[in-house]
């Protein structure tokens, strides 16, 4: 596999290369080429077209007998792709192109044609002007003649085309240069008025925020004061008398209710009598003699005026307070502010 890739071969000492024959090949001999379709044609035998680019696999010989500045001319074969004609052109060193010969026609080009026959025009000019100077004067005339006229063209087309379109660009580009600046302008006063209002509210947001630690440094201040002032003396709470509220209260709601000790109304009308429980009370001490009856109406007597006090001061007048003896203390309220004349009977007996 190495031995095709070398680029040297080996050769015998003996090898003479004047002893190898040569090969006698004619001159006209052909090659096959593969190439493009320079131009378009059309088949002469079945009238296909055939467009340029088209590849075929073409057979290449050199033309006897044909040079042009010593470079040879080259004949190519190709067939149709329809119907297999022969089809024969060669090559035009001259005109830099390719020449139909046979089997096909070659394609009309406007171009080409113009350029050929503007390329004549000018030879024939040339030749007229060599020999005949007034001929050349009349050519000048005729030249200037029509630039003149191309020129009036020219000015007629451009004031006609002012005055209907009637358009001032200078005025156009003045226009544009004042809207320019006028949008700059904008611009800039718009960046004024953004800048100055973030200023605004930068500003107004610091005093907002003054004002309302203010705010809270007088809320606090004032809370301080009334806590201060609601506690200027703690021990006060505790150094209010509220018995003697209490017992003014009391006393005028049993005024209100029952009346006053020291009127001289029967106040067993007014309070309702308990009934004697069935609990059985305890006896209370025997007097034995009757000589001491005075000292002990006098002692019970003293004994009910505080007695009376005391309930009135600390019971309300519509709870009862049953004694030891099973009486209620409401009871011999009444029955004491009831008259004199019977404490002074009793004081007598």
């Amino acid at each position: 596999m190495s031995e095709r890739k070398v680029l040297n071969k080996y050769y015998p000492p003996d090898f003479d290369p004047a002893k190898i024959p040569k090969l006698k090949l004619p001159k006209d001999r052909q090659y096959v080429v593969r190439l493009m379709a320079p131009f378009n044609m059309r088949c002469k035998t079945c009238g296909e077209y055939i467009y340029k680019g088209k590849k075929f696999n073409a057979r290449k010989e050199t033309v006897q007998n044909e040079h042009y500045m010593g470079l040879p001319i080259f004949r190519f074969y190709i067939k149709c792709t329809r119907c297999l004609a022969e089809i024969t052109f060669k090559t035009d060193p001259e005109n830099t192109d390719y020449a139909m010969e046979h089997g096909a026609t070659r394609n009309f080009q406007a171009e080409k044609l113009i350029e050929e026959e503007e390329k004549r025009i000018q030879q024939e000019r040339e030749e007229e002007e060599l020999n005949n100077p007034m001929k050349v004067l009349e050519n000048r005339t005729k030249d200037s003649k029509m630039e003149m006229e191309v020129l009036e063209n020219l000015q007629e087309l451009k004031e006609l085309n002012q005055r209907q379109a009637q358009v001032d660009f200078e005025g156009m580009i003045e226009k544009y240069r004042e809207l320019e600046k006028r949008e700059r302008e904008l611009e800039k006063e718009e960046d004024e008025r953004e800048t100055k209002e973030m200023l605004d509210r930068a500003l107004v947001k610091r005093l907002k925020d003054s004002d309302s630690e203010e705010e809270e440094e007088e809320e606090s201040s004032c809370s301080s004061l009334s806590t201060n002032s609601s506690t200027d003396k703690p021990t006060d709470i505790l150094t209010i008398d509220k018995t003697a509220d209490t017992q003014v209260a009391r006393t005028e709601s049993w005024e209100r209710s029952v009346g006053v000790l020291g009127s001289g109304k029967a106040l067993g009308t007014l309070v309702l009598r308990k009934k004697p429980s069935a609990t059985v009370s305890k006896p209370g001490p025997v007097v034995n003699t009757s000589t001491d009856t005075a000292a002990t109406s006098t002692s019970q007597k003293g004994n009910l005026l505080s007695f009376s006090s005391r309930t009135a001061e600390t019971i309300p007048a519509s709870k009862p307070v049953t004694t030891q003896s099973g009486t209620s203390s409401l009871s011999l309220l009444g029955a004491y502010s009831g008259s004199d004349s019977n404490e002074s009977d009793e004081a007598d007996e």
